[in-house]
């Protein structure tokens, strides 16, 4: 039987222990909405939820318990009260911004430990998971 090659086949896919490691290496840089709403309603700790997108939009709705910390704003001034024992998540808008990897760049740069939530805040909403109300930053 002849193997007709495509443009999915045309490059041979990784050997398993490559892939492997490649793979279980995204989980140390990026989690999903999915295991953040999960832990959060578990009660689980050791990590913090940082909201990366404006005042504004925080308070029109954002992941319950998310701190509000704008990328423009992360300096080591704004994150010197920031517990270094703790993970960061950061989000922003969605796969169409690029805030939460400045985030967490910025964070990490500033010695924190980082992750990135895959699809940020709108997919958590089309998830279907809790939304936030504020006034104000948190």
């Amino acid at each position: 039987m002849k193997v007709l090659r495509g443009l999915v086949t045309r490059v041979p896919a990784a050997e398993p222990e490559e892939a492997v490691a490649r793979l279980s290496a995204r989980f140390r840089f990026e989690t999903d909405c999915a295991d953040v709403a999960s832990d959060l309603s578990n009660g689980v700790t050791g990590f913090v939820v940082v909201d990366a997108r404006s005042p504004e939009k925080y308070a029109a709705g954002h992941v319950p318990g998310a701190l509000n910390l704008p990328t423009r704003t992360i300096t080591a001034e704004s994150t010197s009260t920031l517990d270094r024992e703790q993970m960061y998540i950061t989000y922003c808008d969605g796969p169409h911004c690029n805030g939460s990897t400045k985030s967490a760049l910025r964070l990490a740069e500033l010695g924190f430990r980082v992750k990135e939530m895959l699809g940020g805040f709108h997919f958590w909403t089309l998830d279907g998971h809790p939304v936030e109300f504020a006034t104000e930053s948190a």
